[in-house]
């Protein structure tokens, strides 16, 4: 047999072991997002509304396949023509839909989004109760979480049972079976109670995670409102004796990191924005996507840093684009930008 054919081969092998090998599953909620169909206007001022796939989770779930990489979701949606779509969303975008339930009774979530001419997100949600906050435990595809190298998971499940224990029970199940648990609060204060309620749920879970990624204004919010750009505080509130990874996005400025043995900063890649719908969950797919190929950045400040300047210009593609999961990067489009940034 000749060289080209044995690294023929090879290399389709390592794709085959890939996909069971780096699998990301994603947890959470799915739903339809509106958003009006000019900007800068409130909810109330918008002339129409356009629909769009919606939910961190999910849009981590694609950003991690248009990337190359092999994901799954796992989230509950009305048995209805949205949840169709959305699982139909999912399967065009090669991300595994089999842990995906559908509910008979409850329709699927939908949020109004939009962006002020103030520059703030405004958002209307109808959950009473949407499908997304009644999966059980008993539904859960257990042996879809024990094959993920990584588990990605938000804090949105937490609001209401019956999905605050299954999340619990789903991340049990991912880290008795050796996954990377992977967590960002993603912070939406309209679904909550009270904001005690978040600050306390949101941080009932945090010891557990194996990396963490947070935005300024969480850092504010979670400590009751100290300096988020104080390394002691992040350090001394927010970074747990478990933890391998704290990332703290920053938006167009890049991110900081901590790990137990180093911490720094990484610029961002510059673009001229349109959107920042996704940027964060495209940002946290591209860390996900490297974290699932390669474990050992964590360990390897060099490596790490090249995964989160790649991350940041997932983050930046994403921007220049309207909505979350049309605009998630492919691999070429990322590649692409961090050449001609540098140059």
């Amino acid at each position: 047999m000749g060289e080209n054919a044995i690294s023929g081969n090879l290399k389709n092998l390592t794709i085959d072991t890939r996909d069971s090998e780096t699998l990301v599953v994603c947890f959470g909620e799915m739903l339809i997002d509106f958003v009006p169909t000019v900007g800068g206007v409130s909810l109330a001022e918008a002339p129409a509304f356009k629909k769009a796939p919606g939910g961190a989770p999910a849009n981590v779930a694609v950003g991690v396949s248009r990337l190359g990489g092999s994901s799954a979701f796992i989230g509950k949606v009305g048995d209805d023509e949205f949840g169709r779509m959305l699982a139909d969303i999912l399967r065009l975008n090669n991300v595994d839909n089999s842990g995906m339930r559908f509910d008979h009774n409850a329709r699927t979530a939908l949020a109004f989004v939009t962006l002020r001419g103030d520059g703030e997100r405004e958002f209307l949600f109808f959950r009473h109760p949407s499908a997304d906050m009644l999966l059980l435990e008993s539904e859960l595809d257990k042996n879809l979480i024990q094959k993920a190298k990584i588990f990605h998971y938000g804090s949105i499940s937490l609001i209401e049972e019956p999905c605050r224990s299954t999340q619990l029970a789903a991340m049990k199940i991912a880290k008795s079976a050796g996954s990377l648990l992977s967590y960002d609060p993603n912070l939406r204060l309209p679904l909550w109670p009270s904001e005690e309620a978040a600050r306390k749920e949101i941080m009932s879970i945090w010891n557990l995670a194996d990396v963490i990624k947070i935005s300024e204004d969480e850092i504010t919010f979670l400590t009751g409102g100290d300096d988020p750009y104080d390394d002691d505080v992040v350090l001394q509130k927010l970074f747990h004796p478990n933890l391998k990874l704290l990332v703290v996005s920053e938006g167009p400025n890049g991110c900081r990191y901590y790990t137990k043995e180093f911490k720094g900063r990484v610029a961002g890649v510059k673009v001229k924005p349109v959107d920042t719908t996704g940027a964060g969950d495209a940002f946290v797919s591209g860390l996900l996507n490297s974290l699932a190929s390669d474990i050992t950045i964590l360990k390897d400040e060099k490596k790490l840093r090249e995964a989160l300047l790649f991350a940041n210009a997932c983050g930046a593609i994403t921007v220049t684009e309207r909505g979350a999961i049309p605009a998630m990067p492919s691999m070429d489009a990322v590649q692409d930008l961090l050449t001609s940034s540098r140059s």
